[in-house]
């Protein structure tokens, strides 16, 4: 199975899976002149979309956030994938494996909007994130900024710097509803000092859905000499962005979440005069210090998982970066605008649709999140996650509707909200 192989025999499945890409790109095209805004509201065509996916009856889903379950026409390419690398076994490891993981690779960097000398497959967020937090050269007194609201991860990452190496950590908190970019802006300006040498910010940050300004951030940070590192988990394939536009030295992201790639694929991203100060999770001796590959080695990996990624980005593709976003963006304005002044519900994310995307999170006044969540689910039939996070100020559960999701499903959601917060 060389790279031209490879590209056949997925091409080729296509045409064997009953909703297969064909027949989404026809989906499409039939809708190709209406603007993303105005088919983001159109129910009959993103309930086409909807067939595409295998769904459990059994309750709502409106948990994505933590793992995007892929459509049928990606598992149908992963379980394929799968056949053949056990199949072949070493020979296919010892043949044409890189070569497909380079191919793979610079797909996914073109989707990314960056170089492919710049990103390397990894296995999450965390892995990607905490490589380049443990991969600098820190020194006692170092200091590094994050937030109340960054995923805990990352901030146990530094704070193992903290015990390792003597570094400070600098914590803000995000408001949950800023008055404007501006204000963000200053937040971590006020507490980059010089001795700061690393800025840590979410895209998008988990637990309330809020976008923050990255190319602003970035823009400050470095007119002050530091470095910015952006936790970008749920943010690729939901936003419609490039990385060579947000002007950030590293970003890290997890494909199992929103471009629906099975379970065990991320990326990092390092911009090309940083790649040598990195020193690599593993050694990597042989390959050239300014060579992001160096930052790669991690042993024997899910080959089959990488060749999935080439297929979830066509079905990405195929729907449409601006249709994607814009679908999302309405379907959780649709639902929060219906609760935002319902006595007892408090809304934990911006109103501004340039401040969100598909992540909402609401909680009601006197009810435990654990206790909303259970509820939901128990006499509702509504799949949510509830987040505790008092020294962040988000107390609710967290909503993440993805593109099969229907407004019959929010309206469900929306009547059990109001009705919670009327008990």
């Amino acid at each position: 199975m060389d790279k031209r192989a490879f590209i056949k025999n997925m091409s080729a499945l296509s045409l064997g899976i009953p909703f297969s890409l064909k027949h989404i790109e026809e989906i499409v095209e039939q809708v190709s002149a209406i603007s993303p805004n105005d088919l983001a509201g159109d129910e009959e065509f993103w309930k086409k979309i909807r067939g595409g996916y295998k769904l459990k009856e059994d309750y709502i889903n409106l948990e994505n956030g933590y793992y995007c379950f892929m459509p049928q026409e990606t598992l149908e390419h992963y379980i394929s994938h799968i056949r053949e690398v056990n199949l072949q076994g070493s020979y296919y490891m010892r043949t044409v494996q890189w070569d497909n993981q380079e191919a793979v690779t610079k797909k996914l960097a073109d989707l990314a909007g960056c170089s492919d000398e710049e990103l390397i497959i990894t296995r999450n967020t965390t892995e990607s994130l905490d490589m380049i937090i443990a991969g600098q050269d820190w020194e006692e007194g170092d200091e590094a900024i994050m937030a109340e609201q960054d995923y805990g991860s990352m901030q146990d990452q530094f704070r193992l710097m903290e015990k390792r190496y003597g570094i400070v950590t600098r914590v803000v908190s995000v408001p949950n509803h800023p008055k404007s970019d501006e204000e963000i802006v200053q937040l971590y300006a006020d507490a980059i000092t010089e001795r700061t040498k690393l800025l840590m910010i979410c895209h998008l940050i988990n637990i309330t859905g809020q976008v923050l300004p990255v190319k602003k951030i970035c823009d400050m940070a470095h007119e002050k000499g530091v470095e910015v590192m952006v936790d970008g988990a749920h943010a690729f394939a939901h936003l419609d962005f490039k990385l060579d536009d947000l002007n950030c030295d590293y970003y890290g992201t997890s494909l199992h979440k929103w471009l629906s790639v099975p379970l065990g694929a991320g990326f990092l991203y390092v911009k090309k005069e940083k790649v040598s100060k990195i020193w690599p999770l593993m050694a990597q001796w042989k390959t050239p210090a300014d060579d992001i590959f160096r930052l790669n080695h991690t042993g024997t990996h899910p080959v089959h998982t990488h060749l999935a990624i080439s297929n979830a980005i066509d079905y990405h593709n195929a729907i449409g970066s601006q249709r994607k976003e814009a679908r999302l963006k309405f379907l959780q304005h649709y639902w929060t605008s219906k609760v935002r002044n319902v006595d007892n519900v408090i809304v934990n994310t911006p109103e501004d649709m340039a401040k969100h995307g598909a992540i909402g999170n609401v909680g009601i006044k006197g009810m435990e999140p654990h206790d909303l969540a259970k509820k939901l689910m128990e006499d509702h039939k509504i799949w949510t996650v509830s987040i505790y996070r008092p020294e962040a100020g988000v107390l609710g559960v967290r909503v993440t509707p993805n593109v099969y999701t229907t407004l019959e499903e929010l309206d469900a959601f929306v009547k059990a909200i109001k009705e919670l917060a009327k008990a």
